[in-house]
């Protein structure tokens, strides 16, 4: 089926449209009024989102449709491959995937194209309303929830799901390979491809993780080895979170210790090329193991390398996952000098990490080895969660194993296992204790009561019931019709979604009881979750920030450091806005942020001292919301220069869902359009314009650029400036309706003038990640409902998560085929 027109997937995308939907818990506490706060600072209002323009006869439409749209999309001409020469506005909902097209591109205003003629405001609003209420009325009277395949745990739901089972936190991608995205995200259904390779990392991460889990006192000692981002800067200022205080760069881990035993831990260095002492403080869950002096000098090299690995004295630690940092004894405060590579020391927050780039030695490589000389296995966390009984006699052994796998079972499976599943998961336990009977007796091998645990644990684990998120169809089911799925399914759906986690306790038994589809049930359990902490597990980071690396050459202040704080700082900003129950609309008109100082140097902001972050009011217009912060603005630009292209397209794309059709073959790109011009470089403007020339080109480029130009006052790194190459910024334009846009703050006041766009991308978004398909073109009049109902609550970001809750594509399943899966 076609999506042509109304998917917005790009790779580019993804961490921000996951922020822009899912971040966050919502909480009591209620917000001021956003009118009076940003009347007071200059943001723009929104125009209203619905038009009540008298209703115009069809026949008026359809002379509109055939005046201003059929010239260029006539069966002859077939612009962007459309035709609306037949196109009967009473009928829309017989073609609704091509209504829907239409009605995308005249909500957003971007057509007819700008300079073409066009109809008055108000028998264009009342042309989009008319649209609108024929397709959503032929939707009302014939609803279609969607259909989607069964899901598999992603990697962040792995790993959420993990921690939740065993009280582990894991690294999923140390098994599992990449996911794939589509729509935006990485758990749609469809895109979920299986495979031989996929289904061998899944088997290997449950051997791994019973391990882990259980702990092993027959381990024989091996070597983990940790390694530190190059990118990520190790200077005296940059302290690693989860390290001692006092402490400078190092590294920083989460290791699972098999047994108590000895271990011993190495690390390996990039040094610098200066003499001075350093000592390596090895701290466990923050309490000091070990200390290492260590001096660098003409040892490490002319390039600054070559130091020799040092490694502690056998060190005695208990099972379990612990802590573990290897980090600098901090010696100075303040700027310093750095005799190969000059940075700018105008405060204590810049500082490049790649190695070979400082006069400060930084770690490269952490080895923690062992076991050694174990003794035993401490109880620990996960141990905790798992042994839920404890037998003192062999009889009682077969007992506690069918106790554990039913509890463990029920939380990993998200129901209630039967008595038949346990029957086939009790040999696994059989065959690896060496017991079997209700007696408990030997039975062959004697790997005892504990290690037939760890073998159902990992047969749990590799199990296709925790892996895939399996959804019964009843028997009764006929292909093409519409059915609610089961309360323990639709448990496991509102999980999922909130918390990324299989459901709790609470949630479980209700399902189990068949009470979640009772009035009013749903939605109080949704709201308790999102009030929940545990609902800040739902944001992710900007997957596509640690991909741009900024040019050191021209950049030598940026690194790992101050993205991780940029993304650190867009999740925060949206799990305020969702805690504190505000308006969708700051996502794009917020005159505040979250920083710490050195973010706050960058973005130029005064006032901010110390490490944590903090909320912060922006001290005038330049940044609001979403474009003004760095995770955005680095994401959008090239390693050398800004993007004006990228942002324009990105704003297109992401936040107002009409992307750009893709460049025609053979353009040059941007680079190529523009050599140097009376001995000085071109401007990104004078390349952007020489590349407009081309009549193709400008067909696309007149849309977008107007929109990044707006943004070119932000560099690459998303600190402001002023000048490029030398030259004074020209950052004037048009948006493509005409409103002047030289300024972000002019940018946020045109994207507010027509909010539909950006509040239905948000919406669309939200419904793709919640239901783990993309939003088809039958998706959209549930879409406008969710909206139009969040309007009469000022668009408050509880309506829009409520409002696809309660959703029929949430709540409901199209079948397939008859008594499937």
């Amino acid at each position: 089926m076609s999506h042509r027109g109304i998917r917005v997937a790009r790779p580019v995308a993804c961490g921000l449209v996951v922020w822009s939907a899912l971040l966050g818990a919502v909480g009591t506490a209620q917000r001021a009024p956003a009118t009076t706060a940003t009347a007071k600072r200059g943001v723009a209002k929104p125009a209203a989102v619905a038009s009540h323009a008298p209703i115009p006869s069809a026949a008026e439409d359809n002379a509109i449709v055939k005046r201003y749209c059929a010239t260029c999309h006539s069966d002859a001409r077939k612009t962007a491959g459309l035709s609306l020469a037949s196109f009967d506005v009473a009928a829309a909902a017989q073609n609704a995937e091509v209504a829907e097209r239409v009605i995308r591109k005249l909500q957003a205003g971007l057509m007819p194209p700008p300079a073409a003629p066009r109809p008055d405001p108000d028998a264009y609003a009342a042309l989009v309303a008319a649209i609108e209420r024929h397709v959503d009325a032929a939707a009302a009277a014939k609803p279609n929830p969607g259909a989607r395949t069964f899901q598999r745990l992603n990697r962040p739901e792995y790993a959420r799901s993990i921690h939740e089972l065993l009280g582990l936190d894991v690294d999923a991608g140390n098994w599992l390979p990449l996911d794939t995205k589509s729509a935006n995200f990485d758990n749609i259904a469809d895109a979920q491809a299986l495979s031989p390779t996929l289904l061998e990392a899944y088997l290997n991460a449950a051997s791994a993780i019973s391990r882990m889990a259980i702990g092993d006192r027959t381990a024989s000692p091996i070597d983990t080895t940790y390694t530190a981002p190059i990118y990520t800067s190790q200077h005296p200022w940059d302290h690693v979170e989860g390290a001692p205080y006092g402490t400078r760069g190092g590294i920083v881990v989460d290791h699972v210790f098999p047994a108590d035993a000895e271990y011993v831990f190495e690390v390996d260095l990039v040094s610098g090329s200066g003499s001075r002492f350093e000592d390596i403080d090895l701290s466990i869950n923050g309490e000091r193991v070990a200390l290492i002096e260590y001096e660098t000098g003409p040892a490490g090299g002319a390039d600054g390398r070559g130091a020799v690995p040092m490694r502690t004295e056998p060190v005695l630690v208990k099972a379990g996952q612990h802590k573990v940092a290897a980090t600098f004894v901090r010696r100075q405060e303040g700027p310093y000098e750095d005799l190969i590579r000059p940075h700018d020391w105008s405060f204590a927050g810049g500082g490049s990490g790649g190695p070979g780039i400082t006069t400060l030695p930084h770690v490269k490589d952490f080895v923690i080895k062992g076991p050694y000389r174990p003794t035993g296995i401490a109880e620990t966390p996960a141990r905790q969660k798992i042994f839920s009984c404890r037998p003192t006699v062999p009889s009682e052994e077969r007992p506690c194993a069918r106790q554990i796998i039913a509890r463990i079972g029920a939380e990993a499976y998200r129901r209630p296992l039967a008595a038949g599943e346990i029957d086939r998961l009790m040999p696994f336990y059989e065959k690896a204790s060496g017991r079997s009977g209700e007696s408990g007796r030997a039975s062959g091998s004697a790997g005892g009561f504990e290690h037939g645990v760890r073998e159902v644990l990992e047969a749990i684990l590799a199990s296709p019931h925790f892996i895939f998120r399996l959804e019964k169809e009843p028997d009764s089911a006929h292909a093409g019709s519409a059915y609610r799925i089961a309360d323990v399914d639709l448990a496991s759906r509102l999980s999922y979604f909130v918390w990324g986690t299989p459901p709790d306790a609470e949630l479980q038994t209700l399902a189990a009881q068949n009470k979640l589809s009772a009035p009013g049930a749903l939605e109080k359990q949704a709201r308790r979750m999102l009030a929940d902490a545990r609902a800040d597990a739902l944001g992710t980071r900007l997957q596509d920030v640690e991909k741009v690396h900024p040019d050191p050459n021209f950049y030598p202040n940026f690194d790992d450091n101050l993205a991780e704080m940029m993304r650190r700082e867009t999740t925060m900003f949206f799990n305020n806005l969702v805690r504190e129950d505000r308006s969708v609309l700051d996502l794009f008109q917020a005159d505040y942020t979250f920083v710490n100082e050195r973010l706050a140097r960058h973005y130029g902001i005064p006032g901010v001292a110390g490490d944590h972050f903090r909320r912060v009011q922006y001290p005038d217009d330049a940044r609001r919301g979403l474009l003004g912060q760095g995770s955005v603005l680095v994401q959008t630009s090239l390693a050398n220069r800004t993007s004006p292209v990228l942002r324009g397209k990105w704003v297109m794309e992401v936040l107002m869902g009409t992307p750009p059709p893709p460049p025609p073959p053979d353009v040059p790109p941007l680079d190529d359009t523009g050599e140097a011009k009376d001995g000085r470089m071109l401007t990104t403007r004078e390349r952007m314009e020489i590349h407009r020339k081309n009549p193709t080109c400008n067909s696309c480029h007149r849309f977008m650029d107007p929109i990044g130009l707006a943004l070119d006052n932000f560099d690459v790194t998303g600190k402001w400036r002023v000048r490029e190459n030398g030259q004074p910024l020209d950052t004037r334009g048009d948006f493509y309706d005409g409103t002047p846009v030289t300024t972000p703050a002019e940018l946020t006041h045109a994207l507010m003038k027509r909010p539909a766009p950006l509040l239905r991308t948000f919406t669309e978004n939200l419904f793709a990640y919640a239901l783990g398909r993309r939003a088809e073109y039958f998706d959209q009049p549930a879409i406008r409902a969710i909206t139009k109902a969040a309007a009469a609550n000022d668009y408050k970001m509880s309506a829009f998560i409520l409002g696809v809750i309660k959703s029929d594509a949430f709540l409901m399943k199209q079948a397939e085929s008859v008594g499937t899966q």
